[in-house]
């Protein structure tokens, strides 16, 4: 199964669902990062290391990584920027979508989920100038990396018990936010908290929290945890 998981910013689809993306990853699916910017600039990184920084990350995880090259600070839900993210997902034959939770303190969060969720759409329509073959991923998928100070209720968790220190290793590859960035330092500490409180709500070691706005089908409870 083809695997996009979507991030405004590099670092983003670590934080929200990085133990997932490792267990996808071993399970052999294959899993692409897409980040919409380079998250620059901030107080202790540039392009360069950033670039060096999200592939290290995306290597710990059994990932690859591709740039899509939006202006950070100001992403803008445009027909040209939800065409770029369709080309993505027909020449990568997408099957699985996640994007940030759609509620969010950052503008550039709220705008990445609206254009691929419209670019989703537009991957099947036929007649466009859109690079590849017409696809519709079947399902799209929310994870949760917002600003907002809230407590999510997820539609369902996926179980990463084993998988924490892959997940924080990932996480720290990104050095310029949270090692040289002092604000910064307690974030790792602070998702492995809320990935055991996750984990707690289905009774495993540690989960992460996703949502879904389309019923989920199954054909037994063998998957259940």
């Amino acid at each position: 199964m083809n695997i996009l998981v979507v991030g405004p910013h590099p670092d983003d689809q670590e934080l929200g669902m990085g133990g997932t993306v490792a267990r996808l990853a071993q399970r052999g699916h294959r899993v692409l990062l897409l980040d919409m910017t380079n998250g620059e600039p901030t107080p202790y990184g540039s392009p360069e290391v950033r670039a060096r920084e999200a592939a290290a990350a995306a290597n710990a995880l059994g990932a690859r990584r591709m740039l899509l090259g939006l202006p950070n600070r100001e992403v803008v839900h445009t027909v040209e920027a939800r065409h770029r993210v369709a080309a993505v997902i027909r020449n990568e034959e997408i099957d699985v979508i996640f994007v940030p939770y759609p509620e969010d303190a950052h503008p550039d969060h709220r705008a990445v989920t609206r254009i691929v969720e419209d670019a989703r759409f537009d991957a099947k329509l036929t007649k466009t100038s859109i690079a590849g073959a017409p696809r519709y991923p079947k399902w799209l998928f929310h994870y949760w990396c917002t600003h907002l100070r809230v407590v999510p209720q997820p539609t369902f968790c996926i179980d990463t018990s084993g998988l924490e220190e892959t997940k924080r290793q990932a996480i720290l590859a990104y050095r310029s936010q949270f090692v040289d960035n002092p604000k910064n330092r307690e974030v790792p500490d602070w998702i492995a908290a809320a990935d055991r409180f996750f984990g707690s709500r289905i009774g495993t070691r540690s989960a992460e929290p996703f949502f879904s706005r389309e019923p989920l089908g199954l054909l037994d409870l063998a998957g259940l945890v």
